[in-house]
């Protein structure tokens, strides 16, 4: 089933309020917003698409999580693999099955939906994130995966090269280790570029999904506000992601960009609550999903409602807030020096594709 026929319908649902199935199906369903299961768990996941679920990111973290968790349940998967391989090799062989795996059971997703859902996300090694050619060999691999893979490339400025060149070769890349409206914007323009590029060499034209790390924005924030002992409070941070993410959109919208903007890496169910209705896809880990699934929130469109302007304020006394929030605060070959994609990148490659390197089948 196609996006386009759960278009939410103002007049059935008078004020964006409606009582029948849960929030999250309520969501995938009547709204223009879709969502993706953040877990690369496969019961998790069943949870997940009973609930409106319409895709997996996974990232090298969470497919070690997985693995080593449960390494019963992957007993098939990794059987195939041989033994004794090269530790790169070793990590992307399991990548590969566990992405192989969960495409596979979203390939109905992707064929009713003639390509509009049913996404899996691959995500390169994070020691690359500096290596255009690097992550495009890989991209080339792991697009060959299975049709429904969106591989992840960072957002650095050759992670941008990689993508244009994957779009181009009609390859479905989704931008990762982004969590500013600089990011977003260079995404856009770029999967614009490569599309253009697949269009006039007559590729069929992949997806691009551009996304946020809004809670990550939130948890570097904070820690750079208590060190600079910065006049904002606790509730000012935990808007500062959504903040950026609302902005970004705003633009996505007045500029008619193809790509679809993804957050993720959420801290709490008002995050999935304050951009419902958005045409995005949101990525939800199963801790999220259960507070939503409980509570059962109210059904309302909450993406054109602002993030308060005095908080905004307060937040841009944070310089790195105004390096996330302003859309020409940082240039492409400055995204890899940004503290938080350092981070983030750091801990992708040690808890998680050095992790898969090393991994030892049970």
């Amino acid at each position: 089933m196609t996006k386009e026929s759960y278009l939410y319908n103002s007049n059935r649902h008078k004020g964006g309020i409606v009582t029948k199935g849960s929030y999250l199906s309520w969501l995938a369903r009547e709204t223009l917003t879709s969502w993706w299961h953040d877990s690369a768990d496969p019961d998790e996941l069943r949870e997940g698409l009973d609930n409106g679920a319409s895709g997996v990111t996974t990232n090298p973290l969470l497919v070690n999580r997985a693995l080593s968790a449960a390494p019963a349940k992957w007993t098939a998967e990794l059987k195939a693999i041989p033994l004794n391989l090269p530790a790169e090799e070793n990590a992307e062989q399991l990548l590969r099955a566990v992405v192989r795996r969960t495409a596979k059971t979203l390939q109905p997703y992707y064929e009713r939906s003639a390509g509009r859902a049913g996404y899996v996300c691959a995500q390169v090694n994070p020691g690359k994130a500096g290596d255009a050619a690097a992550m495009l060999a890989m991209a080339t691999r792991f697009q060959g995966w299975a049709p429904n893979v969106a591989v992840k490339l960072p957002v650095t400025a050759a992670g941008l090269d990689a993508l244009e060149e994957s779009a181009a070769r009609g390859i479905n890349v989704t931008a990762t280790v982004s969590f500013t409206v600089a990011q977003a914007i260079a995404v856009a323009e770029r999967y614009r570029r490569g599309l253009a590029r697949a269009r006039q060499a007559v590729v069929k034209p992949g997806r691009c999904f551009a996304v946020l790390m809004i809670g990550r924005l939130d948890d570097y924030l904070r820690d750079v506000a208590q060190d600079r002992r910065a006049d904002v409070t606790e509730a000012d941070i935990r808007q500062a992601g959504l903040a950026v993410a609302k902005r970004a959109y705003a633009i996505f919208q007045e500029r008619g960009y193809e790509a679809t903007l993804l957050p993720a890496a959420m801290r709490g169910a008002p995050h999935v609550q304050d951009l419902a209705g958005a045409d995005m896809t949101l990525s939800i880990h199963p801790s999220i999903q259960a507070p939503l699934l409980k509570a059962d929130p109210p059904r309302q469109l909450r993406i054109g409602i602002p993030v308060p302007e005095e908080v905004v304020r307060r937040l841009l006394t944070i310089p790195e807030f105004a390096r996330a929030y302003e859309p020409d605060a940082m240039k492409p070959e400055e995204f890899i020096t940004f503290g938080l994609s350092q981070r983030v990148l750091s801990q992708f490659l040690e808890s998680g594709w050095k992790c898969l390197e090393a991994y030892h089948q049970p």
